[in-house]
Formats: C-alpha cells, sequence, structure tokens
C-alpha cells in the first residue's frame, strides 16, 4: 500500500491539493492508497506520543504507517525547509517499523521560484537516516498557485508530464 503525506498542519493546502492530485493519478494506474494530512496530528502530539508514549489517536497513525510499504510525501516550502510538522511526525513513529527499508517519492512545492529543493534535500537526508529509499526522480513545482487549475489539479504539460514519470517509476520502484 502507499500512503501519501500531505506534509503540513495547513487546513485546505494546496499540498493537500497536490497530495489529492498524486492520489487520482494512481488510483487510475490501478494502485491502492491512502491519503494522510498532517493536520489530522493529535493537537497534543508533542506531550503524548514522543519518546515511547502512545495516544489512541496518533495509534491509528502508526499503524497505517506500519502497514505501508510506500511513501510520497509532498513537501511545502517553510522557512527554507520543510515543515516541523513533518519531522515531528517522524519523531513520533516507531523505529524501525514505520519506515526502516521501505520507500518514498519525494515532491516539493512553493510559492516561490524554486519549488522547495532545500527542503526536499534536508528530507531526504532525514530519509537516509532512517533507511528509507528513496527515488532518484524528485519532483519540484515552484509557484504552485499557477499550477492548479480551478479544479485543483496539475495542468501544465511539463508538470503533468514530469509527476506522470514520477508516477510511473515510482509504482516500479
Amino acid at each position: 500500500m502507499i500512503t501519501i503525506i500531505a506534509a503540513t498542519n495547513r487546513p485546505n493546502s494546496n499540498t493537500l491539493k497536490v497530495a489529492k492530485y498524486y492520489q487520482e493519478q494512481l488510483k487510475i494506474k490501478g494502485q491502492k492508497t491512502t491519503l494522510l494530512s498532517l493536520e489530522h496530528l493529535p493537537a497534543d502530539v508533542l506531550n503524548t506520543d514522543m519518546y515511547g508514549k502512545r495516544s489512541p489517536e496518533f495509534q491509528k497513525i502508526q499503524d497505517l504507517l506500519t502497514s505501508s510499504e510506500k511513501f510520497i510525501f509532498v513537501m511545502p516550502e517553510y522557512n527554507g525547509s520543510y515543515p516541523g510538522v513533518l519531522k515531528v511526525m517522524i519523531d513520533a513513529a516507531n523505529f524501525p517499523e514505520s519506515f526502516y527499508d521501505k520507500k518514498a517519492a519525494l515532491v516539493g512545492i512553493s510559492s516561490g521560484k524554486y519549488g522547495n529543493i532545500r527542503g526536499v534535500d534536508h528530507f531526504t537526508g532525514v530519509c537516509h537516516y532512517i533507511h528509507l529509499n528513496v527515488l532518484p526522480l524528485r519532483i519540484h513545482i515552484p509557484n504552485i498557485k499557477q499550477e492548479l487549475n480551478e479544479n485543483y489539479n496539475l495542468y501544465k504539460d511539463d508538470t503533468v508530464k514530469f509527476t506522470d514519470e514520477q508516477i510511473e517509476k515510482f509504482i516500479k520502484f
């Protein structure tokens, strides 16, 4: 199973819209997916789910992470990197069974012109540390507000082409 993680806790984010786009494209290709938006992390995760504790709310997320074989992380740029809420989720998750020797694809988005290149690089280092194997084709989508149409789908030819290439390679990965 593939879990797509919308890596922000911002409600109604462009990150979630891109994650839903990936979910729909994977469904078209016959892939079973689950979407996890980090806006649904338990509000008190820092106090309830760190250092060996486990809340019933996070246990549902933990079960999803453990049962997933592949992950797609859609990450917006926050302060030149990826959102802290993503790191909190990684830190709260059980190691090694959550991510160890599993596979990931990374998608960076930004409102600026670089598509979260630095954040994707930073998160790649975290993935390597937790033994999460990263697909070499990492996608960066800049100017995200201009990339989504009125139905919140990616529509520009080059973006659709590269995301489709990434999805095809990730299915085979």
